[in-house]
């Protein structure tokens, strides 16, 4: 069985600090950046607009800079700001769970890649169930594990 070395649990936790620290950095510099993040996992206060909201590809980028970055605050596991969104500049506050921000770029250069997805909780007990399940269903595959289940009865 191959695993997705991106999607482990050890490798969400290490990307996770590793955009948190390169995000506090950056503020520790008073260093203006740009996000490129995944759309499915930004909640917006309030909500956007659905005109504006069907704008949005599936990855969006976010400048900060000016107020937008003057607002931003950094939470060990999100990311928030308010930002203007629109003809309209609708103000929003924009809440983005780090493993959600795909990219960091510091003018034209990327400084940050990231190739994990953020797990929602729902989708966290569903890879221990599965996790749980393929275990046994392991375990079972093995003759001699079924001989000793039969005897455990």
């Amino acid at each position: 069985m191959t695993i997705n070395l991106f999607q482990t649990p050890e490798y969400r936790t290490l990307i996770q600090t590793h955009i948190f620290e390169t995000i506090k950095y950056l503020f520790d510099k008073n260093q203006e950046f740009a996000l490129a993040c995944e759309v499915k996992y930004i909640t917006f206060s309030p909500e956007l607009p659905s005109h504006i909201k069907e704008s949005f590809d599936d990855t969006v980028l976010f400048i900060l800079s000016g107020f937008t970055y003057e607002s931003a605050q950094l939470e060990q596991r999100y990311f928030s700001f308010e930002a203007g969104f629109g003809n309209d500049n609708f103000g929003s506050v924009v809440s983005v769970p780090l493993l959600a921000i795909k990219q960091i770029f510091v003018g034209d250069n990327p400084i940050v890649i990231n190739l994990a997805n953020p797990v929602i909780e729902g989708e966290k007990k569903k890879e221990v169930s599965a996790s749980k399940k393929s275990s046994m269903e392991a375990l079972l595959n093995n003759p001699e594990n079924k001989k000793l289940l039969k005897n455990k009865k």
